[in-house]
């Protein structure tokens, strides 16, 4: 958009994260997705289903 603008923006505003950084947050966000899903998962595998559908 800055070169569509005619303005000369510094590499710096332009390359925010370098790519070792964007491989990690790219691996991190569905690692914490599936972690955050797997502990009400494993709660509702154990408990009976009586009591899982009501805390539904």
């Amino acid at each position: 958009m800055g070169h569509s603008a005619a303005l000369n923006l510094p590499e710096s505003v332009i390359a925010v994260y370098s790519t070792p950084e964007l491989t990690l947050l790219a691996l991190g966000g569905p690692l914490i997705a599936v972690l955050g899903a797997l502990l009400p998962a494993g709660w509702a595998a154990r408990t009976r289903s009586a009591v899982a559908l009501r805390t539904e």
